[in-house]
């Protein structure tokens, strides 16, 4: 079985243990039951030490590296620590500056990529804001969650994309990880000049990081998707690797290796798409090189999504329609993912996001949601239940991603997450039964799909064998102390000897630690208390509000003084130097912890991978839970509010709302428009929803006009559907020409402003049909605005003049009428038959309606013609 490469560029030092000095020697002291991951290859210090910085060649490759510019080395513990022997990556290691492309055969022959500052590596100029490295991630530890939606979606996903070639440009393949979770996204589509797709697909994924290939940006020659890419991701780090590492067999052998057997069919789908394969190869392999560590074999949750199943809402819609942001506060959740976020985790919330930016349209599935949410509605006990056992469970999907990298080093801050994540896991294992007791009564298929898959034994066997070595109680709790707490007493006691000891040790220093902070109260007469945080310890807190100081200072015992209003925050040096003690002895209970936690593990992970199953239940149903939790606090966002509703589904979704004009980009406002308008058009077909706002106001009336009317005759060519708005009255007569053209109209009323002697609008957000009858709008709205009452007067009779000279009245033809009233019936009758889910009686009183008003409107049609006539 292939395992990932490692570095030549990490050097490792033999670390002795106290413990077990044999077992420290061979690599690290845990194995999942798989293979390991030690450091095993010869330091080449001497080597680097004789070669210049910036050096390709062979001694300057095979010397070690310290962490990259941007990747800060892990402190270490303070001596006579167990760690202190276990040397972090970036200690061990020294600078190698590395330059585009390779220029030695040692280079070429690398197991690792060359990481590469980008764009800026070759030679374009910097801009402002540029951010060249990704952050070292390191080893994560899962913290406290928060289903805001700010904590849920801070960027923690990096991309890779790599575009064909020569006969192939145009064809993309895209590789995506989540840091925060074991999921590997693979697509592969075909995109036209624009690289629309590419763009949108970014966009949703709101990525941390974009890896592409150097050869994308060769100084003077940057291909057009590169420099798309970086016009639209201005915020984002980019990194150029070789070429050499986007390569479709070594991504094939990667999937086959790290794949779980659950998703496995993944290899059926992507073995024949070379450009995600050789996407998902450079994206791995750059992964285990920031973060330290690699991915246990068949550990990973692997699939391809293609562009098939949902809508494509391109980034400037999505701003448009203000999806996630408020376009004039980013702060206001006036949004369509703030109106329906009532989610309680963080995995929900991401669900909810992901489908409000690529909605699907795949009917079957739609309306299986739905019926989840009218059982949610229905039933009081389901809702409320489901809703509390949701509430309480922790981002599975960034534990699960922790669970399954192993790191290349054994550090304190990697025993912590170890037990930390363990006593997480058993958290989320006890949630288990009461989710599946609340699932039990329900009656849709989805919902009954979700319970059937709770009942996976492997949730019992980890459970059980997780708890014959940690405690009952040992749970996740809110707060660093008690978290703390947790971990140190997460083992059961008589497990191991040496560890009971040192918990008793640890726990009379802390005892210690309290009654002297009593004594000094005492002493001082003084109201302290007893306060933590994880920076700084045990630390002394006193609030002064009815206690005077003598002469307005603490006693000189106490150093380290900070105020905040009437609270003070200090501590003194017996303190920390116990506190010294305090953490001393932590570490030897993290450690004797972590090889018990390791042990277990080892035991647990071949039936870990069920979790991924927890995972999608526990986001989708946060996510049905939050639409019906919607429903109940308004009238609309989950259903149709008619009695009766047949409309297309859209496959894309195009708008063209702003008037604002671009001057990064040089573009006025009517270019900008005209820019929109033709991406609309190049890319609009018979499956689109179109929304176009005030088209054409930018030039001149006669220009616009045009434009509009030319615009409109296309998109009907289309047959897409379009809401096109527009203050151009004359555009309203196309529905002479075009039976499928309806004009609508919003009322407005006038109301007598007593106060002000003056008329004012009233906008009724009423839609209704036919042509406006408001005349001269503009000019109504001017003169109840403090426009002065001249120029308002001189307004008017200028536009009598016009309208006397150019307005000529136009009116429909009796035969087109005729043929309007046909189309409406034909088209009704046709979706009724297509789409229909009535009942047989309900159908028929529908075509009697539908019968009625064609009698209705063709008579009416008919009495025009006479009229005509006549």
């Amino acid at each position: 079985m292939l395992r990932p490469d490692i570095s030549p560029t990490f050097s490792s030092v033999p670390a002795a243990s106290p413990c077990s000095p044999e077992a420290r020697s061979q690599g690290p002291r845990y194995n999942f039951g798989l293979q390991e991951t030690p450091l095993s290859r010869p330091s080449a210090q001497a080597a680097s030490a004789s070669s210049p910085p910036g050096t390709s060649g062979a001694a300057g490759d095979r010397s070690g590296s310290s962490s990259l510019p941007g990747h800060p080395p892990s402190a270490l513990p303070p001596q006579g620590s167990y760690f202190r022997n276990k040397r972090s990556f970036a200690e061990n290691t020294h600078a190698s500056n590395v330059t585009l492309g390779t220029s030695s055969s040692s280079a070429r022959d690398s197991n690792y990529p060359q990481i590469l500052k980008s764009p800026l590596c070759a030679g374009n100029p910097q801009r402002s804001g540029y951010k060249s490295w990704t952050p070292q991630m390191g080893y994560s530890v899962l913290t406290a969650t928060s289903s805001s939606a700010v904590s849920a979606h801070s960027p923690s996903v990096i991309v890779a994309v790599v575009e064909g070639r020569g006969l192939a440009r145009g064809e993309i393949g895209m590789a995506s990880i989540d840091l925060k979770s074991p999921q590997i996204v693979l697509s592969q589509f075909a995109d036209n000049t624009t690289y629309a797709k590419v763009i949108t697909k970014l966009k949703i994924l709101s990525p941390l990081e974009i890896i592409m290939s150097n050869t994308a940006c060769v100084v003077g020659n940057s291909t057009k998707l590169f420099t798309l890419i970086t016009e639209n991701f201005k915020n984002v780090n980019f990194t150029t690797i070789q070429r050499k590492y986007f390569n479709e067999t070594k991504g094939l052998e990667y999937i086959e290796q790290l794949c779980i057997a659950e998703f496995n069919t993944v290899l059926m789908e992507v073995q024949s798409k070379y450009y995600c394969l050789a996407a998902v190869a450079a994206l791995l392999k750059y992964v285990e090189f920031i973060q330290n560590s690699v991915y246990a074999p068949k550990s990973l949750k692997i699939c391809f999504q293609g562009s098939e199943q949902t809508a494509m809402i391109d980034s400037s819609s999505a701003q448009n329609l203000e999806l996630l942001i408020n376009n004039q506060d980013s702060r206001n959740n006036h949004t369509l993912f703030g109106v329906l976020n009532y989610t309680k985790t963080p995995g929900g919330s991401r669900r909810l996001r992901s489908n409000i930016l690529e909605p699907l349209v795949d009917v079957e599935t739609i309306n299986m949601r739905l019926d989840c949410v009218q059982e949610l509605l229905q039933d009081e006990e389901l809702f409320f239940g489901l809703q509390s056992v949701i509430a309480r469970f922790l981002d599975t999907e960034q534990l699960l991603s922790v669970l399954v990298q192993i790191p290349k080093q054994d550090t304190v801050n990697v025993a912590e997450s170890k037990i930390t994540n363990l006593i997480c896991l058993k958290h989320t294992l006890e949630l288990v039964d009461p989710l599946k007791i609340t699932l039990k009564n329900c009656n849709t298929p989805l919902l009954r799909a979700y319970y059937g898959s709770l009942e996976d034994k492997r949730f019992g066997i980890i459970l059980d064998k997780i708890k014959t070595v940690i405690n009952d109680d040992a749970r996740y709790m809110k707060g660093c102390l008690n978290m703390r707490t947790q971990k140190c007493y997460a083992v059961r006691s008589n497990i191991n000897e040496f560890l009971d000891i040192a918990r008793r040790t640890y726990t009379e220093i802390v005892d210690d630690i309290a009654g002297m902070i009593t004594q000094l109260a005492e002493k001082y007469s003084l109201p302290l208390r007893t306060s933590f945080s994880s920076a700084r310890g045990f630390f002394i807190q006193m609030t002064t509000d009815c206690t005077v100081l003598p002469n307005d200072q603490l006693p000189s015992e106490f150093i380290k003084i900070s105020k905040v209003k009437n609270s003070y925050s200090f501590t003194s040096a017996d303190l920390i130097k116990m506190n010294e003690r305090c953490q001393e002895s932590l570490r030897e209970i993290y450690h004797m912890t972590y090889m018990i936690v390791c042990k277990l593990l080892s035991e647990i992970y071949e039936h870990i991978h069920c979790l991924y199953k927890l995972s999608d239940t526990v986001s989708m149903l946060d996510m049905l839970l939050s639409f019906a939790h919607a429903c109940t606090l308004s009238d609309y966002g989950s259903y149709v509010p008619a009695e009766y509703s047949s409309f297309r589904i859209a496959e894309q979704i195009f708008t063209r709302i702003s008037t604002d004009d671009d001057i990064e980009t040089n573009s006025s406002t009517f270019m900008k428009e005209m820019k929109e308008v033709a991406y609309i058009l190049h890319n609009a077909n018979d499956k689109s929803l179109i929304l176009i706002d005030e088209l054409g106001r930018g030039t001149n009336t006669e220009e616009g006009i045009g434009i509009c009317y030319a615009v409109c005759e296309h998109l009907l060519s289309l047959k897409a559907f379009t809401l096109f708005a527009t203050h151009f009255l004359e555009l309203c007569q196309i529905d002479v020409l075009y039976p499928n053209v309806e004009n609508m109209h919003f009322e407005v009323q006038h109301v007598k402003n007593t106060s002000r002697n003056k008329e004012a609008i009233l906008y009724t957000y009423k839609l209704s049909k036919g042509l406006t009858e408001e005349k001269n709008y503009g000019l109504k709205a001017a003169e109840v605005s403090s426009l002065p009452p001249s120029i308002v007067l001189d307004a008017k009779d200028i536009t009598t003049q016009i309208t006397r000279q150019i307005l000529q009245n136009q009116r429909s033809a009796p035969e087109m009428e005729r043929q309007r009233a046909v189309y409406h019936l034909a088209t009704r009758l046709v979706q009724t038959a297509r789409n229909s889910q009535l009942d047989p009686d309900s159908l028929r009183t529908y075509l009697s309606n539908l019968k009625k008003k064609y009698e209705v409107d063709f008579p009416r049609a008919e009495q025009d013609s006479e009229k005509t006539e006549e």
